[in-house]
């Protein structure tokens, strides 16, 4: 018994380590998870998202769903912002009870671009890089909707976006919070400028890889003014593929090799990096795609996508990541790095509750016994 006990505990993922000014207890961290709780006019954080957070600070670092930067970047029902003074009341409330049980936390900084509707913004066409429909779904308070083309963004809508991420980094400073990722993946406002099928401007945010990459490096220099020293991250993927405008290609790739060495020489606290998903339940992540980025960025990195305990402690043990985010694990286990450490059977989450509002199936799943 005690030698299966050290040896559960001899894991690099249970060893702290610093990404940038943050010092992490263990290497095991929360990625970010919509969960659509913050069911209120408002979308204030309310309680429940005190308490779900409060049960998952033995993580090395939680990262907060991703919330909204302003009204405008509203894509989804039910998600929080960090926009407004109730927005920050609600978020300090959460911060202050994970700060008390030990832990770290950061918020993710969202805006949907295109991927939004009418529906979530007072009847307004949302805005993009260019007025190309990205064919993508966003759920509304009568269920999914197909978007509509947007709005070509003018140079003046670009300048408000980067206020508005400056403004949020501020709000989540003020709110507590241990840093900022700004989540630049998926089919969102990033991602949509990054994307040559979206982005077909020709004025100084696209024409080339340059160009389309700008308006990211302006809103990370801007959070990274706020907040000063190593306490900004940023998720990226260009893996992440929900529609035929945004499939997976040796150009897109290469447009994210040269982002990533862009953002080597930015004063980041950590690059987030999703990894393809798996072809199946008894795959496991390619550690060649981390080793590629690996190689362009030699600040900290946290690795994501698909990793079991075995295959996350490989990782770190290889040197090609610092850190292993997990999500759906987190969802069912609130007391992860528990079981990591004991060697205990994880529990799996119900996906007919992860959206559904409420205690049930968010703040309900037990610890090990």
């Amino acid at each position: 018994m005690t030698t299966t006990l050290c040896t559960a505990l001899d894991q690099p993922l249970l060893h702290g380590t610093r990404l940038g000014d943050l010092r992490l207890p263990n290497r095991v961290v929360m990625a970010p998870l919509t969960r659509a709780r913050a069911a209120n006019p408002g979308l204030v954080p309310t309680e429940l998202h005190a308490a779900y957070y409060a049960q998952r600070a033995t993580a090395g670092l939680l990262v907060t769903e991703g919330s909204w930067v302003g009204e405008r970047a509203i894509g989804c029902v039910n998600v929080p912002g960090v926009y407004s003074e109730a927005q920050v009341a609600g978020w300090r409330r959460v911060t202050d009870v994970v700060h008390a049980l030990g832990g770290r936390i950061v918020q993710q900084l969202w805006h949907t671009g295109a991927v939004s509707h009418p529906d979530h913004l007072g009847g307004a066409l949302p805005a993009g890089p260019s007025a190309v429909d990205p064919r993508a779904q966003t759920f509304t308070a009568d269920g999914f909707k197909a978007t509509p083309t947007p709005r070509a963004m003018t140079v003046d809508d670009i300048r408000a976006t980067v206020a508005d991420f400056r403004a949020a980094a501020a709000n989540a400073r003020r709110a507590g919070f241990d840093g900022v990722e700004i989540g630049a993946l998926g089919a969102f406002l990033f991602a949509q400028f990054l994307n040559p099928r979206l982005n077909h401007r020709t004025d100084a945010y696209g024409g080339d890889r340059a160009g389309r990459r700008r308006l990211l490096l302006e809103v990370v220099d801007a959070v990274v003014a706020e907040w000063g020293g190593r306490r900004v991250g940023v998720r990226l993927s260009p893996y992440m593929a929900p529609t035929e405008r945004f499939v997976v290609d040796d150009a897109l790739l290469a447009d994210h090799d040269e982002l990533v060495t862009v953002l080597a020489d930015r004063p980041l606290a950590y690059l987030h990096l999703r990894g393809p998903d798996l072809a199946g339940p008894d795959e496991t992540p390619d550690f060649a795609t981390f080793a590629r980025w690996r190689r362009r960025f030699d600040g900290p990195l946290i690795a994501n996508n698909g990793f079991s305990r075995e295959s996350a402690n490989a990782l770190v043990d290889a040197g090609l990541a610092d850190a292993v985010s997990f999500a759906t694990h987190f969802v069912a286990n609130p007391d992860l790095v528990s079981r990591f450490a004991l060697g205990r059977e994880l529990a799996a989450g119900d996906p007919a509750t992860y959206y559904q509002g409420g205690a049930e199936g968010y703040v309900d799943y037990p610890a090990a016994g």
